[in-house]
């Protein structure tokens, strides 16, 4: 059975994280939650529900809002308010607002109060009664608007983003070290006329021609070049970049034709940093403009997420990204080492950085070469209490593994499991104390005494691997 360890009774006790309610309260002199209360009082000012705002910008900044610098779109501020010559969404909620452009970009709770002022315009022009306001559900097509996407099918793809991250809540630290938490609630979206468009989780795009994982979504045609690749000329080169811009942006920004002649971009892959989902943009045989002087010879794989911020490169965008490198490497003969798989930073005649000092290549290249199954070893977990065993996450109960520190061997994202405000959807394989089956069993990360809510880390606070 399990080897177990002693613990003291003081590590027994549960870390509990306080939310910050996202409602309007009384101004204190010096606040402790700005961020937290920015959104409560945006959202109190335009009739919009505060975790709905929350809920938008972490989907597209994890709120870092980047000192004011632009996503590859142009999107400024944790709102990602755009100003690019297709979208003028930070000039109209200026015009909204009355705020300076200059404070919009800079400012994190003028930019809250410009995209909730952003949100809400979406809300009257869909016709959303003062009664629907209030419900959170009902936001669903005025979020989907929020992007301004190319197409109904990326649009529903970005609202889906939002209500997952409702859906299983988030506890997040905002650049200036303040947490953020939105508590998780079961959400029925109301998605109107978004209903019909094909969901982007099942059936958003035919099957990728080059790697059935992935969706197909073709980029603009004068973002890339035709050619008969690998005939017209070899691919010896995978090269990773960072979108420097969210998910369905990205995909949005790529299929629009109306940029500028320097903006004319695209890469093969776009994947995806909450689950790792892929989507392809460009035929492989075909020549995306990624990397200048390298573009005839590569394939090009964009990431979610920006350079600056490590919370954009989860586990499962390595697993799925090293899964994605490893089979073109395999279809092409390529080496599955750092001479052939390049960062676009290393790539000469480039002056990008991505995808920059956060990127972990230790870890993707050892999934590359390795395979995507767990990380050898066990992993140590202190667990404040006995805890049921289940078959399956949430499924048939089995036994019960007991309160000490144990050992698992991964993790996976399950149903949640929650008391009062402490809520966790992990869910570890390990072997139980008692029950038959005892072995390879799922017990809740919610019983972690250590790491507190929705995290799956070990006693060296890293993160225990998913399970594939």
């Amino acid at each position: 059975m399990n080897p177990r360890r002693t613990r003291t009774a003081a590590a027994l006790a549960v870390s509990l994280v306080l939310t910050v309610p996202l409602a309007a309260g009384p101004a204190q002199a010096v606040s402790q939650s700005p961020l937290s209360e920015a959104f409560a009082r945006a959202g109190a000012a335009y009739d919009v529900p505060g975790d709905v705002l929350a809920a938008l910008a972490y989907s597209q900044t994890h709120l870092d809002g980047h000192d004011g610098k632009p996503s590859a779109s142009g999107g400024y501020g944790i709102m990602h308010l755009v100003s690019n010559p297709v979208t003028r969404t930070l000039e109209k909620a200026a015009e909204l607002t009355g705020e300076p452009v200059a404070a919009l970009r800079t400012n994190d709770a003028v930019n809250v109060h410009g995209g909730a002022a952003l949100l809400r315009s979406h809300a009257d022009e869909l016709g959303l009664s003062v009664v629907a306001r209030k419900d959170p559900a009902a936001w669903y097509p005025a979020v989907a608007a929020y992007t301004h996407a190319s197409s109904p099918e990326v649009a529903r793809l970005f609202a889906e983003g939002v209500y997952e991250v409702l859906g299983r809540g988030v506890r997040a630290k905002a650049p200036s070290g303040e947490v953020v938490v939105i508590a998780p609630r079961f959400l029925r979206p109301e998605r109107g006329g978004y209903e019909k468009v094909p969901d982007p989780r099942s059936d958003f795009g035919a099957a990728s021609v080059d790697y059935p994982s992935a969706h197909w979504v073709p980029a603009s045609s004068n973002s890339y070049s035709v050619a008969n690749r690998p005939v017209s000329s070899a691919i010896d080169r995978i090269v990773i970049h960072v979108a420097q811009g969210y998910y369905a942006g990205t995909i949005s920004w790529f299929q629009n034709p109306n940029r500028p002649s320097n903006q004319l971009v695209s890469s093969h892959y776009v994947v995806r940093s909450s689950d790792g989902d892929i989507t392809q943009m460009v035929r492989e045989k075909d020549i995306a403009y990624h990397v200048y002087n390298l573009n005839s010879r590569s394939v090009g794989i964009e990431h979610e997420g920006f350079v600056s911020d490590a919370t954009w490169f989860t586990d499962a965008m390595y697993r799925s990204s090293a899964a994605l490198t490893r089979n073109i490497a395999d279809r092409y003969g390529i080496p599955k080492d750092r001479a052939h798989i390049v960062a676009h930073s290393e790539v000469p005649g480039n002056d990008h950085t991505d995808p920059g000092p956060y990127w972990d290549w230790n870890r993707y290249m050892q999934y590359v070469t390795g395979g995507t199954g767990p990380a050898p070893g066990k992993y140590w977990v202190d667990t404040f209490a006995d805890a049921p065993g289940y078959a399956t996450p949430g499924g048939t109960r089995t036994g019960t593994l007991l309160r000490g520190t144990n050992y698992v061997y991964c993790r996976t994202w399950g149903p949640i499991v929650q008391s009062g405000n402490s809520f966790n959807h992990w869910w570890l394989k390990t072997d139980l104390d008692s029950g038959n089956p005892w072995q390879n069993q799922w017990v809740s990360a919610y019983y972690l005494s250590r790491w507190g809510n929705d995290e799956a880390k070990d006693n060296n606070g890293n993160d225990i691997p998913d399970c594939m």
